[in-house]
């Protein structure tokens, strides 16, 4: 049994089953990249044909980073990472505290860097004298007596060796946060007309509702155009939210790279829908009575405390999404022939009749298209993010470096022997430049003398 426990825990915590994960996960993020996600089947059968849709609904890879085989590479990966980071992290974690000063004094001897000293007087003296010139260079040092002489420590950034277990954490972090925000949160849309508002909004996938809490209305919305008049530019939308009959936001402007964030839910533009409908403002200039109307096309309205009868009778389009350009006006105070005319869309005309002036103001109604998004584990991501960064600099720019500096009494004679050894975990070459030059620092000082 042991022995089946062993091969189990060996097949966790190997590196080549982190790397094949790694590899399976990466081709599988590209195949998600370059097939469009989240679409109706229709979509994938005039793309790809009716079996090889057929085929990827098998495979759930229409929305494939929700799919069971998907995830379940992500728990193996976690699995892995976590049993790789107990298995491997006791070792690591002994050389961080390791207590140097207990070092074999054979070791010392096959140091990768050293440097062997005379120097005369007693070890009590030269250790200060060493401590003192570790201390110059940067490094603070500890030392412990041997029964043959002194033995002096220091070392820099010994937890950079847990750099690595860092980023471990920080990748179980981020999908901690993903499943968070996968349980907890929610993407979905809704259309909302101008003038209009909407408490519930609808699941991107299952048109499902979802109760918001409160209301968010489209006070406004307004597009522009490009030089050609016919595409789109940029579209804006003016929403206020009120909760429990009071205001919360009030009028904010959003635009596609702009969202309005309420309670942990953002509303991002993400379209648009033009309406068979106008907005109209009538204003008697004589009298400066002023009326707003939201008007179907093709209708007669009338103002009746104004006396006015009016209607929109024709209309231009500059879209096939049926973007209103120019729209033909009915206009009539019953005194006389009525108005008709052309005007532009969101312009105003000036009507005149025997009787007042009048300021005829229009612009075809909008639904503002908004992709609304919950996302709970956000701030976990962005907190796992922030670790990995950190992990990943500490793992590949710092390195566990380490000085010993071994003095004894020679046997014949009063003086003695220093041998000056180091060694780092990574990056050996900047040590190298590192420890010559701690080596010059003692032999610039006269109390040692080069071997």
């Amino acid at each position: 049994m042991k022995k089946t426990e062993n091969m189990v825990w060996r097949f966790f915590a190997s590196v080549r089953l982190a790397l094949f994960t790694l590899l399976i996960l990466a081709t599988t993020s590209v195949i998600g990249t370059l097939i469009p996600q989240k679409n109706p089947p229709e979509f994938y059968i005039e793309s790809f044909g009716q079996r090889t849709a057929q085929f990827f609904q098998m495979l759930d890879v229409p929305d494939m980073y929700n799919s069971w085989w998907f995830l379940s590479l992500l728990f193996l990966f976690s699995i892995n990472l976590i049993v790789c980071t107990i298995d491997r992290l006791p070792n690591v974690w002994q050389m961080v505290v390791l207590n140097n000063l207990d070092t074999d004094p054979e070791r010392l001897e096959k140091m990768p860097h050293r440097q062997l000293f005379h120097a005369s007087g007693n070890t009590a003296a030269l250790t200060e004298t060493a401590i003192a010139l570790l201390a110059k260079n940067g490094w603070k040092a500890a030392h412990e007596n041997k029964p043959d002489g002194s033995l002096i420590f220091s070392q820099k950034t010994p937890w950079s060796r847990l750099g690595v277990y860092a980023v471990h954490l920080s990748i179980l972090v981020i999908f901690a946060g993903a499943i968070i925000g996968s349980l907890l949160g929610f993407k979905a849309g809704v259309m909302i007309p101008e003038g209009s508002a909407s408490d519930t909004v609808y699941e991107s996938r299952t048109g499902s509702p979802i109760p918001l809490g409160f209301t968010v209305q489209c006070d406004d919305f307004n597009v522009a155009y490009y030089a050609d008049g016919a595409t789109p530019k940029e579209f804006r939308s003016i929403l206020t939210v009120q909760e429990n009959g009071k205001t919360m936001i009030d009028k904010r402007p959003i635009i596609v790279n702009d969202p309005l964030d309420y309670k942990g839910i953002t509303f991002y533009q993400s379209s648009y829908e033009p309406m068979q409908g106008f907005n109209v403002v009538i204003t008697n200039t004589n009298t400066k009575v002023s009326q707003s109307f939201q008007i179907p096309f093709g209708q007669k309205i009338s103002w009746a405390d104004g006396g006015i009868d009016f209607g929109i009778i024709n209309q231009e389009v500059r879209s096939r999404m049926g973007d209103v350009n120019r729209l033909k006006v009915w206009f009539s105070d019953g005194q006389g022939e009525p108005s008709i005319f052309w005007m532009d869309n969101s312009a105003s005309q000036t009507i005149t009749t025997p009787t007042a002036t009048y300021e005829f103001a229009a612009s075809q109604v909008y639904a503002t298209g908004l992709q609304v998004a919950k996302d709970p584990g956000v701030w976990t991501v962005y907190a796992g993010c922030t670790l990995m960064l950190i992990g990943l600099y500490v793992a590949f720019f710092l390195s566990h470096r380490r000085i010993w500096v071994y003095i004894t009494r020679e046997e014949n004679g009063d003086r003695c022997r220093i041998l000056v050894c180091g060694a780092s975990s990574k990056n050996k070459i900047a040590f190298e430049k590192e420890f010559a030059a701690l080596v010059q620092g003692f032999t610039n000082d006269s109390s040692f003398q080069n071997a």
